[in-house]
């Protein structure tokens, strides 16, 4: 298992937020700034099986669809393995 923590653009949130429900995928969200984009952003948790990963980022990749300025990021996407989950 891997959790995928993303941090897009505020104006991308709820595209892709949208498109990853829509594939399956259980996401959470969180308000967040930060020196990644220097203006608001949302972090986006999504635990997601090691097959799936792929699909998460290319989802995530395709909705990030807002106009941006040469140079600027879209998303920034760590994906972290998990050793353990427990849903209670």
């Amino acid at each position: 298992m891997k959790l995928i923590i993303t941090i897009i653009r505020d104006v991308d949130n709820d595209q892709v937020s949208h498109a990853l429900t829509e594939s399956g995928f259980s996401v959470t969200m969180i308000a967040s700034t930060g020196g990644f984009f220097h203006r608001g952003s949302t972090t986006l948790l999504i635990g997601v099986e090691d097959d799936q990963v792929e699909k998460a980022i290319a989802t995530i990749k395709e909705n990030c669809l807002q106009p941006q300025e040469q140079g600027t990021k879209k998303a920034t996407v760590f994906v972290i393995k998990v050793d353990q989950f427990i849903h209670f």
